[in-house]
């Protein structure tokens, strides 16, 4: 068993993974991520994005394939330990709201700071602190069932972030807000991160988002994809001994991983 390189936070060795039915989830997938790099996991919905980062996290174990954190091999951990990882060390973001309903928004938010043993006063400052940096301050007494989508999942990217994560994992993270408000969202977000030294790695689809990253790797049914850039088409010449139009457009094509 190899350590991965040193300057990478996280890094993944040939990882696969099956669901339920047989179908290949991740095929291979190997990358690393550096500290306080923003990544994003590019590709169409079914390429294996979701499962990636739950592998990473250690939400789940690949099947075969290495995952490591700090040097320290999440891959071999069981489940307690993982849980504590992620608790500890680790902010997710789902793609959907997912809050408690009994409680309100800066209850909600302020949840995995007192679960990590955070005093309310303190985890109630952090939670409001965040609440409005992301526009819903004013909803902080709310309850999840009296707020919009859009608010809750403002909640759910305020949640992630006070706990101030070594990682974070943003599935889809904009995915319940309207166009006008993701781009503000995602400045907060990734502003955020930069400021606090905060590891992201953002699974999107959405190419104006995964712009907003350092680096982007790219999946296409649960494998890593290279472009490559081919040279522009030369000048054809016809049937009738014409010549067709010049080929000044470059070409592209892909190449999936081994």
């Amino acid at each position: 068993m190899e350590a991965p390189p040193d300057n990478d936070v996280l890094w993944a060795r040939a990882l696969h993974f099956q669901h339920h039915d047989g179908t290949p989830a991740l095929s291979g997938v190997s990358l690393g991520v550096r500290e306080g790099e923003i990544l994003a996991v590019s590709g169409p919905r079914g390429s294996g994005k979701t499962t990636l980062l739950r592998c990473l996290s250690g939400m789940i174990r690949p099947q075969e394939g290495e995952v490591w954190f700090n040097s320290v091999p999440v891959h071999t951990m069981g489940p307690l330990s993982r849980e504590r990882l992620r608790r500890d060390r680790f902010g997710w973001i789902d793609p959907a709201p997912v809050l408690v309903p009994e409680l309100n928004a800066w209850e909600n938010t302020a949840l995995p700071l007192m679960l990590r043993g955070t005093g309310r006063r303190r985890a109630k400052t952090a939670a409001l602190e965040w609440l409005e940096r992301l526009d819903v301050g004013d909803r902080a007494r709310r309850r999840p069932h009296e707020l919009r989508q859009s608010e809750r999942q403002r909640v759910c990217i305020a949640r992630a972030l006070a706990v101030g994560p070594s990682v974070l994992f943003a599935d889809e993270p904009t995915a319940p807000l309207h166009r006008a408000d993701r781009a503000q969202v995602l400045r907060t977000l990734t502003t955020a991160a930069r400021s606090h030294g905060i590891t992201v790695v953002l699974a999107t689809h959405d190419a104006r988002t995964a712009a907003l990253a350092d680096r982007t790797v790219a999946l296409l049914d649960g494998r890593r994809v290279k472009t490559v850039h081919l040279p522009p088409v030369a000048e054809t010449t016809t049937a009738a001994g014409t010549a067709g139009p010049a080929g000044t457009e470059g070409r592209a094509a892909c190449s999936l991983s081994v």
